[in-house]
């Protein structure tokens, strides 16, 4: 494998390209157990090699168990040799893990083969058995099992073949506090090297690297897919950090280096399986040797690559937005407390957030009942009406969880939702609760939407909504986006928000294609004024602002969650029953909005 040119040449080419549009297409937090999100830092700009996340368990259970899992595959190596490719294949995968965090020794494999079909050619035949026999081996030098996989010999059309093709997929248990990121986390940091040579070097290598690991003297660490330099690269990405190589550093930076593992590490170390490449910078410039660049120059050239097929942004025209500001005065409480509120969480088809809401719930010391709607007959549909509505005469909160109910068609997200809650039964119950009990009212997402179809945000009632009235519609981007977003409380009058102030920062979780806020101007200023937008989209510097990158679906005004005149309904994009200990450890914030603590106050 050649040199394959500069730090530009590597930004730009189209195997090292980043997949950011791609990856935001995909519900990266679903289950509140994601340790790491696709992409990290603080920029969330820096890839994650790994799939990280604790072991799913019910609500009211706890874990501290995870996974971890990985891929490796590069088309260009397996086309020139099969069974190198093969075997690297392999070794990238676990490499993958152990800059994770992980132990190599308790990996195992699944791989994935898909070859062009195999005819009478003799050749044919060969590579699909070189490329068994070059995994084998490294299975064999690393002592990792394949547990299963799955073959096909069907890829050709015509005179088209797919490349040759095995892709190992790696897992290994792990502890959550365990867990490594890749993006850079301070300047003055020794950047060292692990690995390279033979087998037993880079076992003994992977086995020095995880004793640092375990020891807490590694920041950060990437395992090498294509080149030193690539990986160099992105891990300055997320957090801006730069980086200078070390002048006497032997090292073939933009070749291949099977199996190493770049590491940011707290102190110098005299390490006999790694070398001193370099430092982490305070300035965004990456250089190695005469070759130099800026982060900036660099993530661009990165991101173009696949700009027209994943978009990443999408360029709205400038627009001042309003910094709001409602402090609290009064907040009235209910006529009756309650020692332990009750909330109820309905399932309709599509819902997918059940389970994480009555653990965000629980953990704040409300008692929980997830009600699960039947919809197979028009009887069913009715019998879960009655119901919940009962069982709604019984609880104290509704909370509308996420999801794509009815995979939000037709037209649109929430109507199967909004049909229900329009019966009259179910409708009596919710307004009972809200209108004669002082209950609460929240919905997420999903919910969300369906409280702005209802009318019970932001008018307080269920009422018939036309077009003059505020709705969620498409990104402006055009795809689903599934990131962490920074919100900025505008409001705390409602009891949702009582445990937070005025211009708090805190991050949460958001995945929607549906999530666009609009609203009249004349209705948008007097929610402003009303206190009833209670959080907004807001960039590094904490302003709100219409960037995408940012404000994830170009809301206008930057709105993320907005409430009823009262305060007791609110509805919001944003998954804030999606956080909790350990979670999204490579995307840095406050990430606790305290709603289902302020919910259990409010009745206390």
């Amino acid at each position: 494998i050649g040199d394959a040119g500069g730090l530009r040449e590597t930004a730009a080419s189209l195997k090292c390209a980043s997949r950011r549009g791609l990856a935001e297409r995909f519900d990266s937090t679903i289950g509140a157990g994601s340790i790491l999100m696709p992409y990290g830092g603080r920029t969330q700009r820096t890839p994650a090699q790994v799939m990280a996340a604790l072991l799913p368990v019910l609500p009211g259970q706890k874990t501290e168990q995870a996974s971890v899992m990985a891929w490796g595959f590069d088309p260009e190596v397996m086309s020139e040799d099969p069974f190198f490719g093969a075997k690297s294949s392999v070794i990238i995968s676990i490499a993958k893990l152990v800059a994770s965090g992980a132990d190599c020794k308790t990996v195992y494999l699944t791989l994935q083969e898909y070859f062009e079909k195999l005819r009478q050619a003799p050749e044919r035949w060969g590579r699909p058995f070189m490329a068994l026999l070059g995994a084998m081996e490294a299975q064999m030098d690393f002592g990792a099992a394949a547990i299963g996989g799955k073959d096909s010999m069907s890829g050709s059309f015509l005179d088209l073949d797919v490349p040759p093709t095995l892709i190992s997929f790696a897992i290994a248990p792990i502890q959550a506090g365990a867990v490594l990121s890749s993006e850079f986390k301070e300047p003055g940091h020794p950047v060292y090297c692990f690995g390279g040579g033979s087998v037993k070097n880079l076992k003994a290598a992977w086995e020095a690297f995880h004793q640092l690991a375990q020891s807490g003297k590694v920041k950060a660490a990437w395992a090498v897919e294509h080149s030193v330099a690539e990986a160099v690269m992105n891990m300055s990405f997320g957090n801006r950090i730069g980086f200078q190589d070390d002048p006497d550093a032997v090292l073939m930076w933009h070749h291949l280096s099977r199996g190493a593992i770049v590491a940011e590490l707290t102190e110098d170390m005299n390490l006999p399986f790694a070398k001193r490449v370099g430092v982490t910078t305070a300035e965004p410039v990456i250089t190695i040797g005469t070759d130099s660049a800026t982060i900036d120059e660099l993530l661009s050239l990165n991101e173009a690559v696949l700009e027209d097929v994943y978009p990443n942004d999408a360029p709205l025209p400038a627009e001042a937005v309003p910094v709001l500001e409602a402090p609290a005065f009064t907040r009235r409480g209910p006529k009756v407390g309650v020692k332990r509120p009750r909330v109820l969480i309905p399932v309709f088809p599509g819902t997918n957030c059940e389970y994480d809401s009555a653990r965000a719930a629980e953990r704040a010391g409300l008692a929980t009942e997830i009600f699960v709607v039947n919809n197979q007959t028009p009887q069913g549909v009715a019998d879960s009406a009655a119901g919940f509505a009962k069982a709604l005469g019984q609880s104290q909160i509704l909370f509308l969880p996420g999801g794509f109910s009815g995979g939000d068609e037709p037209d649109g997200s929430g109507k199967f939702i909004t049909a229900f809650l329009r019966n009259p039964a179910v409708a009596d119950a919710a307004l009972d609760l809200l209108n004669c009990r002082d209950g609460l009212a929240l919905g997420i997402c999903n919910g969300f939407q369906a409280l702005i179809k209802l009318g019970l945000v932001p008018f307080g009632e269920i009422r018939d909504t036309d077009e003059t009235c505020p709705t969620l519609t498409f990104n402006v981007i055009g795809r689903h986006q599934s990131k962490i977003v920074r919100t900025r409380v505008a409001s705390n009058r409602s009891p949702w928000l009582a445990k937070t102030r005025v211009g708090e920062i805190v991050s949460v979780p958001i995945s929607h294609g549906e999530g666009r806020f609009l609203c009249a101007p004349e209705l948008l200023e007097a929610l402003a004024e009303n206190g009833q937008i209670a959080t907004q989209y807001v960039d590094l510097d904490g302003a709100p602002t219409m960037d995408t990158a940012f404000n994830p679906n170009g809301s206008v005004w930057a709105v993320e969650g907005i409430t009823s005149p009262d305060g007791r309904v609110f509805g919001k994009m944003g998954h804030s029953e999606r956080v909790g200990p350990g979670l999204y450890k490579n995307v840095p914030g406050e990430y606790d909005l305290r709603l289902f603590a302020s919910a259990r106050d409010y009745f206390s």
